[in-house]
This record gives C-alpha cells, sequence and structure tokens, in this order.
C-alpha cells in the first residue's frame, strides 16, 4: 500500500493507527487543528501532525492513500465522516480499506473502498460492504447481508443473514437486527436495540 495520511486524531483514528502500525504500514501523518477536542497531542507513536485537512492537497491523489479516521455518531457531526470522504474522492484520492489482523471474514466478501473492519469482527460469505463503512470491535455480520455506503455498525452488534442496512445508517452498540430486515438509508439505531420488523423509512 501506498504511504498514508490519517485524517483526524480522536479515539477512532488512534484504533485505525493501531492496526496500520501493526501492519507496518508507512504513515505521513495525521491531519486536525492542534485545539480539536479529544486530539492526540503531537507528535503521536512518532506519528507527526501534518495541519489541517487542506494540507492533503500538497500530495498528489496518485501519490498516497487516505485514511478516515473520524467516527460516525449521531449528533450534529452525524454525516461529517460521510462529507469528508466525499470532498477527498471528487478530488481523485483513494482511501484504504483497513482490517484488524484478528478480523475474521469469508474468502467472497466483497469490502468496498474504505471500509474498516475493527478487532474481533466477523464477516460471513456472500456479504456485501459498502464504500467507507466501519465494522467495529466484535461486529458480527452473517450471511449475504448488505450494507449502504457509509454505514456505521457500533462495537458488538449483531447483524443476521440475508439483512439489508441502507446508505448512512447508524447502527448502536450491542444491537440486534434478526434475519432477512431491511432498514432504511440514514437510520438511526439506538444501542441495544432488538430489530425484528423492516424499517421502510429512516428509524
Amino acid at each position: 500500500m501506498k504511504p498514508v495520511i490519517i485524517i483526524g486524531s480522536g479515539g477512532h483514528a488512534r484504533v485505525l493507527l493501531d492496526i496500520l502500525l501493526r501492519k507496518s504500514q508507512a504513515i505521513l501523518g495525521f491531519t486536525d487543528l492542534p485545539h480539536q477536542k479529544n486530539s492526540l497531542s503531537p507528535p503521536f507513536l512518532n506519528i507527526p501532525l501534518i495541519g489541517s485537512d487542506e494540507q492533503i492537497f500538497n500530495y498528489p491523489p496518485d501519490a498516497i492513500h487516505l485514511v478516515n479516521g473520524l467516527g460516525m455518531i449521531p449528533g450534529p457531526g452525524l454525516f461529517r465522516r460521510r462529507d469528508i470522504y466525499q470532498k477527498f474522492k471528487d478530488y481523485g484520492y483513494t482511501f484504504a480499506t483497513i482490517v484488524h489482523p484478528s478480523a475474521v471474514i469469508a474468502e467472497d466478501v466483497i469490502l468496498s473502498e474504505g471500509v474498516q473492519v475493527m478487532a474481533g469482527a466477523v464477516i460471513q460469505t456472500g456479504s456485501v460492504i459498502g464504500e467507507n463503512c466501519i465494522i467495529n470491535t466484535r461486529t458480527a455480520v452473517d450471511h449475504d447481508t448488505v450494507l449502504g455506503r457509509h454505514v456505521h455498525l457500533a462495537p458488538g452488534t449483531t447483524v443476521c443473514g440475508n439483512v439489508t442496512i441502507g446508505e448512512g445508517s447508524f447502527v448502536g452498540a450491542g444491537s440486534t437486527i434478526i434475519p432477512g430486515i431491511k432498514i432504511a438509508a440514514n437510520s438511526i439505531i439506538k444501542a441495544g436495540s432488538l430489530i425484528k420488523y423492516k424499517l421502510d423509512t429512516p428509524y
């Protein structure tokens, strides 16, 4: 993989940094504002802060890969991760797909650009994971499940077989979605939910 720049420097960025270091990936630095709340204190593990996101434009799109270090939680910043991804895609940049070494992924699973699969996650056969999705720590995605772009499955989520989750949806930690359920785009499912019926409109 080409050298990477991590966008953001909060908790999610630190988790991704750990994965990249485990894989001996070359990291040019991370972007953020020094006063940003929850930011890393630069340099972190000898990885420098190179400045704001605009510094990325100093590197040609074909020379680097980007890592989207922004998390996705309900609230005012829900779509910031999606917007950052689309902004740099429009300028021709490519986002790395990141998989923790302990994740278990069936051979025929499709991981699209920018997908991030965290420690202990399992993705079973026939599943398709859309661009810029987060499959967070110890999440289980069973067979033939389809996730649209920009979906976040928070830690400990269980998604049973033949589930479809629409673009931009957030599934809270510890939630369970039973087999065959379809969830509308931009749904927000609270932590610990049990989803037994399809959601035709955002939840």
